[in-house]
C-alpha cells in the first residue's frame, strides 16, 4: 500500500500571523513504488472531501499555494476584481507616501521665496519626510496586526487630508515643517503594510505580478509628484499643491469604505459570520495579543536573516541611484544649464515614469513566468533563488542609465534643451523598477510569513538610505556632478555591487540551487575626474572580478 510522508522545511514562523490556519506551502512529498506524488496529490491527501470540492468549485484546481480555507472570507478565496481593486487601492495609498514627498520639488525656489528661506532650506521639507516615511511604519505595523489593515489605512488617511490642510495653511517655516513632518507619519503604513496585504490575498504563482503593482506605485510616487505639480506649481502656486493632496486623501478615504475589505484574515475551516460583516463593519480588535515594545522594533531583526538583508542592501543602493539620484539632480542640474521654469521642470520626469512602468514588466509578468517555467521544467516548486537571475538585467541597466543622464547632461549646450539625459533616466528607471519587484518578491518567498516585517524592514532600510544619500550628492553650484570627495590623487565615487545571488547560493540558501561558473561576486566603480575649473574631463569604469580588473576610460 502506498504511503504518504510529510517532512517539514519552511521557515520558521516568528510572529503572531503565522498563527493563521494556513496549510503549510514547503512540503516535501514522496510516495511508494520510487514514485514522487505531484503537490496536487499531495493537497488532495490532506484535505476533506468537501474542503476538497469547495477548492475545485471556487478556483477550478488544486495547486493553490498556500492552501486556502472554506469560506468566502478568506481573502485567499475572494473573485479577481475584489483582489485588484484593494491592491489597487492600497498600492496608490503607497504611492502617496513618496508623492506627497516630492510634490513640492519644482515648488522650491517658490517656497524659499515666499518663506524668506534658502533652496537649501526648502529641500528640508522633503528629506525629513524621507526620513520619517523610514521610520513610522515601526509604529503602524503592530497596531495593523492587532486592529486589522483596514482601520490603519482609514484613520492614516483622514489624518493625513487634516496635516495637508495644515500645510496649506501654514505661515512659516517651522509649521510647514511640522505639518509636513505629520502627514508623512500618518501616511506611511500602506507603504510597508502593503506587502503583508499582497501575501494575504495572492497565491505564489502571481505574487511578483501583485507585488510589482505595489512596489511600481511606490517607485512611480516619486517622479510623478514633481511631474503633475510642475503645473500646478506654474499656473496656480504652490498652497494648491496642499489643497490637491487633501483632496485625494479624502477621495481615497471614501473608496476605501466601500473597496477596501479587511484582509487580516484569522478564521479557519468553515467561517458562519457574514463575508461583508468581517470584511467592511468589525472596527474592533480582531487579535487579542498583547503588545509588547518588542513588536515595535521586530521587523529590524530581519536584518539577521541573509536572504533578507542582502537583497534589501542591493534594492536600496539600486533605489538611491535609478529613483532618488535622478529625482534630485534633474532640478538641481537640468534648471539652470535648460532655463526651464517649474512646468517645463515637471517634464524632465516623464522619462523615470516611463522606465519604471517598462521595468515593471520585466520584474513582474515575465518574473512570473520565468519561475512558472522553471516549476514545469523540474516538475516541482522552483526555488525562490531562481527568480534572482532577472535583477542582474536590472543593476546593469541602472549603472548605464546613470552614466548615460549624467555624461549627456555635462556635455549638452547651455541653454539648448535635448531629450538625452531624459533617455539615460528612463533606462536606469527601467533597472531600479526591474531590481525592486525581483529582490522584494525573492524575501517574502523566503519568509512568507514575515511578509509585514519584510516590508517595513525594507522601507525602513530604502528611506534611511535614501534620506542620506543626497546629502553626498554635489549641488548645482559647483558644476560637479555626482563627485565624492576623499584623500588622494582623484575624486571618484565608489559605487560597489554586490551581485547577491552567488553570495546567497553559496553560502546561505538552497544546496539545490546551482549557479554556472561565470556567475561570480564582483563590484563596478564609477570615477568621475573633473578638470581645475570643475568641468567634466573624463569617467573611468573600473570592473573587478574575482583576481582580474578592467578598466575603461572616457575622455571629453
Amino acid at each position: 500500500m502506498t504511503s504518504l510522508e510529510l517532512q517539514r522545511t519552511s521557515s520558521p514562523r516568528g510572529e503572531a500571523e503565522a498563527s493563521d490556519a494556513k496549510a503549510d506551502i514547503d512540503l516535501i512529498e514522496s510516495a511508494g513504488h520510487g514514485r514522487a506524488a505531484t503537490y496536487e496529490e499531495s493537497v488532495a491527501a490532506r484535505l476533506s472531501k468537501d474542503h476538497r470540492d469547495y477548492l475545485m468549485e471556487r478556483h477550478g484546481t488544486l495547486e493553490l499555494d498556500p492552501i486556502p480555507g472554506m469560506g468566502p472570507a478568506d481573502p485567499y478565496n475572494w473573485p479577481e476584481w475584489k483582489k485588484m481593486s484593494n491592491l489597487i487601492l492600497v498600492a496608490f495609498h503607497a504611492c502617496m507616501g513618496t508623492f506627497t514627498a516630492a510634490a513640492i520639488i519644482p515648488a522650491y525656489s517658490d517656497i524659499a521665496k515666499d518663506l524668506g528661506v534658502s533652496i537649501q532650506d526648502a529641500s528640508y521639507l522633503t528629506s525629513l519626510q524621507i526620513a520619517i516615511l523610514g521610520g513610522a511604519p515601526l509604529f503602524w505595523k503592530p497596531l495593523s496586526n492587532r486592529y486589522g489593515r483596514r482601520p490603519i489605512f482609514l484613520l492614516s488617511l483622514i489624518c493625513s487630508l487634516v496635516c495637508n490642510i495644515g500645510c496649506a495653511k501654514s505661515t512659516d517655516y517651522a509649521s510647514l515643517a511640522a505639518c509636513r513632518a505629520l502627514v508623512a507619519f500618518f501616511i506611511s503604513p500602506a507603504s510597508a503594510i502593503g506587502s503583508a496585504v499582497v501575501m494575504e490575498t495572492t497565491f505564489k504563482k502571481d505574487r511578483a505580478r501583485y507585488m510589482g503593482v505595489w512596489t511600481l506605485m511606490i517607485t512611480l510616487g516619486v517622479p510623478i509628484g514633481p511631474f503633475i505639480f510642475g503645473f500646478v506649481c506654474y499656473r496656480a502656486g504652490y498652497n494648491w499643491i496642499y489643497w490637491i493632496l487633501a483632496i485625494i486623501n479624502g477621495v481615497q478615504f471614501i473608496l476605501y469604505l466601500f473597496l477596501g475589505p479587511e484582509t487580516r484574515y484569522l478564521g479557519s475551516g468553515v467561517d458562519n459570520k457574514s463575508p461583508r460583516k468581517i470584511e467592511y463593519m468589525s472596527l474592533r480588535r480582531i487579535d487579542p495579543t498583547p503588545f509588547s515594545w518588542y513588536e515595535f522594533i521586530r521587523p529590524l531583526t530581519m536584518a539577521r536573516h541573509p536572504s533578507i538583508l542582502i537583497p534589501t542592501c542591493a534594492y536600496a543602493m539600486v533605489f538611491l541611484f535609478g529613483s532618488i539620484l535622478a529625482t534630485v539632480e534633474v532640478p538641481q542640474l537640468l534648471e539652470k544649464k535648460f532655463n526651464l521654469n517649474a512646468e517645463q521642470l515637471g517634464l524632465q520626469f516623464l522619462g523615470v515614469i516611463i522606465g519604471s512602468v517598462i521595468g515593471e514588466q520585466m520584474g513582474g509578468v515575465l518574473s512570473d513566468f520565468w519561475m512558472s517555467r522553471r516549476s514545469r521544467r523540474i516538475d516541482r516548486k522552483a526555488e525562490p533563488e531562481f527568480r534572482l537571475w532577472l535583477s542582474y538585467f536590472g543593476f546593469a541597466l541602472t549603472i548605464i542609465g546613470m552614466i548615460v543622464f549624467l555624461v549627456c547632461t555635462e556635455t549638452s549646450p547651455s541653454g539648448h534643451w535635448n531629450v538625452t539625459p531624459i533617455i539615460g533616466t528612463a533606462i536606469g528607471a527601467v533597472g531600479n523598477q526591474l531590481v525592486t519587484t525581483v529582490m522584494i518578491t525573492y524575501a517574502i518567498d523566503c519568509f512568507p510569513h514575515e511578509a509585514a516585517s519584510i516590508g517595513v524592514f525594507v522601507t525602513f532600510v530604502r528611506q534611511i538610505w535614501g534620506f542620506l544619500g543626497p546629502f553626498w550628492y554635489v549641488t548645482s553650484s559647483k558644476c560637479s556632478i555626482i563627485v565624492a570627495n576623499r584623500s588622494g590623487s582623484r575624486r571618484c565615487l565608489r559605487m560597489s555591487v554586490s551581485l547577491p545571488a552567488r553570495v546567497l547560493a553559496r553560502r546561505w540558501l538552497s544546496p539545490s540551487v546551482s549557479f554556472p561558473p561565470y556567475s561570480c561576486t564582483g563590484r563596478v566603480v564609477v570615477g568621475v575626474r573633473r578638470s581645475r575649473y570643475g568641468l567634466l574631463e573624463a569617467i573611468e569604469i573600473s570592473f573587478h572580478v574575482r583576481r582580474h580588473f578592467v578598466n575603461f576610460r572616457f575622455g571629453f
